[in-house]
C-alpha cells in the first residue's frame, strides 16, 4: 500500500435525529443511513503527493443501516485538484491504500458495491467547528448549511459533544444540525434539520493519528 496522511476538518450531514444513534452502536432514526459530507485539508499526502489544500465530499445512502450494506456511493474532488491529487484522493475516499476498517472512508466504499462516476466539480465548504456552523455547495451536486442545536424553549445554542477515545473518523465532534438539498443522482430527500457533526479529522491508512502541532 502507499502510506497516506490527511489534517483537516470534516461536515457531515446524515437522515437520523442530532446525536446519531449509530455513535451509540444502535439502529438509525429512520431505518436507514443516508448523508453528504464535505472534507477540507490544511496538510497531507499520499506518498510523495502533496494534498495541502484540497478538498472533497461525498453523497452516501443505504437502504438499510450502513452495516448491511447494498449502498450508493458517489465522491466529489475539487476541479482544482491536480491529476495527481485527483487519483490520491479517489483512493483514499474509497479505502484503498488503508487497512481494514481504519477509516469511515473504507467502511462507506465496503457497504457501498454501487459506486457512481467520480465527479470533478468546484466544491465551495466553510466549516467552523467550534461555532458549530458551516456549508458546502457544489453546483449540479448538493448545498448543505449547518447551525447550532437550539433550546426549543429559550432559543438558545446548545453545545453537545461525542467523544470517540477509538473512533475511525474523529475524536471529538460538535454536533449540530444541518439541512441538505440535492440536484445531482443521489436524493437526500430526508436530510432537513437533521444529525450534523463537525470536526477536526487527523487520518492516516492506519486509521485515526495525532493532530499536527
Amino acid at each position: 500500500m502507499t502510506s497516506w496522511e490527511l489534517h483537516g476538518r470534516e461536515l457531515g450531514n446524515c437522515n437520523c435525529a442530532p446525536g446519531c444513534p449509530c455513535q451509540f452502536m444502535s439502529l438509525p432514526t429512520h431505518g436507514n443511513c443516508e448523508a453528504a459530507a464535505g472534507f477540507e485539508f490544511d496538510s497531507g499526502r499520499h506518498g510523495d503527493v502533496d494534498l495541502a489544500g484540497t478538498r472533497t465530499a461525498m453523497v452516501v445512502k443505504w437502504p438499510g443501516p450502513i452495516h448491511e450494506g447494498n449502498g450508493t456511493m458517489q465522491i466529489i474532488i475539487d476541479e482544482r485538484a491536480s491529476p495527481a491529487q485527483r487519483a490520491a484522493l479517489e483512493r483514499i475516499m474509497t479505502g484503498a491504500d488503508t487497512e481494514d476498517m481504519a477509516t469511515m472512508w473504507w467502511v462507506f466504499s465496503a457497504m457501498s458495491p454501487n459506486k457512481l462516476e467520480t465527479l470533478y466539480k468546484p466544491i465551495e465548504m466553510a466549516i467552523d467547528v467550534a461555532a458549530r456552523t458551516g456549508s458546502i455547495r457544489i453546483p449540479g451536486v448538493l448545498e448543505t448549511t449547518a447551525e447550532p442545536l437550539r433550546n426549543p424553549v429559550t432559543g438558545a445554542e446548545h453545545h453537545a459533544r461525542i467523544n470517540l477515545p477509538n473512533g475511525f473518523e474523529f475524536r471529538v465532534a460538535e454536533i449540530a444540525k444541518a439541512t441538505t438539498r440535492t440536484s445531482g443522482a443521489i436524493d437526500l430527500p430526508a436530510n432537513r434539520d437533521t444529525h450534523t457533526h463537525l470536526a477536526e479529522i487527523h487520518l492516516s491508512d492506519k486509521g485515526v493519528v495525532p493532530a499536527r502541532a
